[in-house]
């Protein structure tokens, strides 16, 4: 792994190229999906079969393979985003065919808002004409709901309880209006080491809004090996039953569960919604 200096180095080291430089330089930012092989679009597959440059977080350039030895691994640690998204321009803008890579969908608290800014605050011409590409990935909130059922399948909501670029009053704001809409909630970052406190104080949050008997789907690493998705409610939910790599799932008042006949449950959330307006009129 290397840190944001290292990665900068990096954009002005020369290499020899195995493969016909494209011209002009591409950057294409591809989702890898959940991490199973299979739940990634052929789309990015293609894409990273043919770049010369793959540029991202370590895990997630893991994730990536196989590639070939001619391919440079571009790899940084997981707060450099704007590192790596200028890295990566200053590459193509090269002429060069760069990938960056993020787990999920890149769109979605991921490196293709990163990539966007830099291009936003560059007056560089050359990263103007550079053949920008956003493809799509299998988010985790999908990934997850898909394995228990459908739980998504109503309005919903994707939250990160992450302070690290919004203060924490603002996400207890929208968890608020969240939680007063009846929405389906998608919690992403729920928990980590230097914040064990937030999650409990979204937990109490919601319980002012929800009945105990909520579901609540909590999945860990889906479409990788330790993948573990386990259905709770609101009531029984503990902040040490998650971590960083856990995608939290809280149902609606409509959200049901019921038993699978080879035991577990489904969870699901129906497309219809009670009209409270003529029950009250």
């Amino acid at each position: 792994m290397t840190d944001a200096p290292e990665v900068r180095q990096i954009a002005t080291a020369d290499g020899d190229d195995a493969l016909p430089t494209p011209r002009p330089g591409r950057l294409a930012v591809i989702g890898l999906g959940p991490g199973a092989a299979g739940l990634m679009a052929p789309d990015v597959r293609d894409e990273l079969d043919r770049a010369q440059d793959i540029v991202g977080y370590t895990t997630y350039t893991q994730m990536a393979g196989p590639l070939r030895p001619d391919q440079r691994i571009l790899d940084s640690d997981n707060r450099c985003e704007m590192d790596r998204a200028r890295l990566a321009f200053t590459l193509a803008a090269q002429g060069r065919h760069v990938v960056v890579v993020s787990s999920g969908d890149p769109g979605v608290f991921a490196m293709a808002t990163a990539v966007m800014e830099a291009l936003d605050q560059s007056e560089d011409p050359a990263w103007q004409r550079v053949d920008l590409a956003i493809l799509p990935g299998i988010s985790a909130a999908q990934a997850a709901a898909a394995r228990i059922g459908a739980p998504l399948g109503h309005d919903f909501c994707v939250l990160s309880l992450s302070d690290n670029l919004k203060p924490w009053s603002q996400i207890e704001r929208r968890l608020e209006h969240a939680a007063l809409a009846d929405f389906v909630i998608a919690l992403y970052n729920p928990s980590s080491k230097a914040r064990p406190w937030q999650l409990s104080q979204a937990l109490d949050l919601l319980r002012r809004h929800r009945v105990p008997a909520t579901p609540i789907v909590l999945g860990r690493d889906v479409g990788r090996p330790d993948e573990r998705v386990l259905v709770t409610t609101l009531g029984e939910i503990q902040p040490e039953q998650v971590d960083m790599r856990t995608l939290v799932i809280v149902g609606s008042s409509q959200t049901r569960q019921f038993p699978r006949q080879n035991g577990g449950v489904w969870v699901y959330t129906p497309r219809w919604y009670p009209d409270t307006t003529t029950e009250s009129s």
